[in-house]
């Protein structure tokens, strides 16, 4: 059973898969509500503010995708955790709800167990107690804040995804340290993802965008730095 009382949106157009999966968390405890389109799933969002949503691609009236970046570009859901729950399995797919701010990808068929524990596993980073001597890092013209997920570049407030965020945080914790793949994956994505070198490419690639260059370097053949 989870260990609170979290809410968990459902957004899919298929009653039968909606049920499924409200049927397997609603037996875990969690308080679950449903939505059968991307535009209604924004709407429910807005009045239950749940803690994770499960968003189905493809939806008629509103995709996922699209109803996840404009949730995304809302104070109210830049820390809550999206994911993507689709039939398909392309590579591009992927990478486009990464790219709008995905916390992680379940592909059907669903396998209720699987769903549930990775679900469990996702929910679980919130309540984690972590080994962190301070949650605010000040270095150059950046303040990464981990208590608030904010970023500020001289003065100016930049938007972060989730993940993003805690990647730049990752390597800002340690100047000048080589993170390699492996070690992203264990700290961000843990082992409740299956997630590929592309994926991190993604992230890295989207902060870059945001905060320029000249911060996070690509150590080739190993993996990752924050520049001192």
């Amino acid at each position: 059973m989870s260990s609170a009382k979290q809410k968990i949106l459902i957004v899919d157009d298929e009653p039968d898969i909606r049920e499924l999966i409200e049927y397997n968390l609603k037996k875990e405890g969690y308080l679950v509500y449903t939505a059968s389109n991307g535009q209604e799933g924004i709407n429910e969002a807005k009045r239950v503010h749940p803690d994770l949503i499960i968003l189905d691609v493809m939806m008629p009236k509103m995709d996922g995708i699209e109803a996840c970046r404009i949730m995304r570009s809302m104070n109210d859901f830049k820390s809550t955790f999206m994911v993507f729950l689709t039939a398909r399995s392309e590579e591009y797919s992927e990478i486009a709800g990464f790219n709008v701010g995905a916390d992680d990808y379940i592909a059907k068929p669903i396998k209720s167990r699987a769903l549930v524990s990775r679900i469990n596993a996702i929910l679980r980073r919130n309540n984690q107690t972590e080994d962190v001597v301070e949650n605010k890092i000040e270095i150059g013209d950046l303040v990464i804040d981990r208590e608030t997920y904010l970023v500020y570049q001289r003065g100016e407030r930049i938007s972060l995804a989730k993940k993003e965020f805690e990647l730049l945080y990752l390597l800002a914790s340690k100047p000048g340290k080589v993170y390699t793949r492996e070690v992203i994956l264990k700290n961000i994505w843990e082992d409740s993802v299956v997630v590929t070198n592309r994926t991190i490419d993604v992230h890295i690639r989207k902060v870059r965008e945001k905060l320029g260059d000249n911060y996070i370097s690509t150590v080739k053949g190993v993996g990752y730095k924050f520049d001192i």
